[in-house]
């Protein structure tokens, strides 16, 4: 019973620090309700990145694209209704998710540990591996060889976690989103930024030859995001999950905007529970 309580406590106090961020939501749109809901109302409401290629991004069209927007069109799809995707930063995820403002994330969320106290994850569905990206003409082998040095990372993301962790002499700076991120390094305001394993790709497009992975922090995967104890989004997204990696639907997707093949997914995370009990 204390364990519940201890769980439903920090439920309540996430909640609270995610309505501060959102001062301007109205009482009526807080919390976006059931699936039950979304399908009387024929509408998935999904937050999504929308700045980070090619797991999430606004196109030139002005549409939203990318890996987790095909995931999310083709979840949409298995409940029979249409998608609204709502494009977010990386610090403002969790926040939307909490107040309602969207139904669930599908927002390349890396399965933490300590944001599995927050919210609700679903299976696994995408790997990522996570690196210091810096100069070719520089050394960083790990993290001793950031000390003293500026590091940028997106704010609240899991290289932020990561590198706060593992580099406690480092001067880190916190960007909004990736891109930011990409062009403190871009402009000199920092030496090495911690980026998923896509930054390669964009740093080279801006400035070829110029960066590359000095050294990989971790290999994360991510899920699909729901408020604590949405049973009936998490047995939906579960399912489907199950659908697209059995069906060939997610190897498609991947080959499509991954360029690799779908990695192989572990069972089970420490501390990071797939399903409501």
């Amino acid at each position: 019973m204390n364990q519940l309580k201890s769980i439903k406590r920090r439920s309540l106090l996430a909640l609270a620090a995610a309505i501060a961020v959102f001062p301007a939501l109205h009482a009526s749109d807080a919390f976006a309700g059931s699936l039950a809901d979304a399908k009387k109302a024929g509408k998935v409401v999904i937050g999504i990145q929308g700045d980070n290629s090619p797991w999430g991004f606004v196109n030139s069209s002005g549409v939203q694209d990318g890996l987790d927007a095909d995931i999310g069109k083709a979840f949409a799809e298995s409940l029979g209704v249409k998608v609204e995707f709502v494009p977010l930063a990386v610090a403002n995820r969790i926040p939307a998710l909490l107040t309602g403002k969207v139904d669930v994330l599908f927002a390349t969320m890396g399965m933490t540990a300590e944001r599995a106290k927050t919210i609700q994850y679903s299976k696994p569905y995408a790997g990522n591996v996570l690196s210091v990206y810096g100069p070719k003409d520089k050394k960083y082998a790990g993290y001793d060889d950031l000390k003293g040095i500026s590091v940028g990372v997106p704010k609240s993301s899991a290289m932020d976690t990561a590198i706060t962790a593992g580099a406690k002499t480092a001067n880190i700076l916190r960007f909004d989103d990736d891109a930011a991120n990409i062009q403190a390094l871009l402009a000199g305001q920092v030496e090495v930024i911690g980026g998923n394993q896509f930054y390669g790709d964009r740093l080279n497009a801006a400035a070829a030859g110029k960066y590359e992975a000095k050294f990989d922090l971790i290999t994360l995967y991510n899920g699909a995001g729901m408020r604590p104890g949405e049973k009936d989004w998490n047995e939906a997204i579960n399912t489907f999950i199950d659908k697209i990696k059995m069906d060939g639907t997610l190897a498609k997707i991947y080959a499509k905007w991954m360029k690799r093949d779908v990695p192989a997914f572990p069972e089970s995370l420490p501390d990071i529970p797939f399903t409501v009990k």
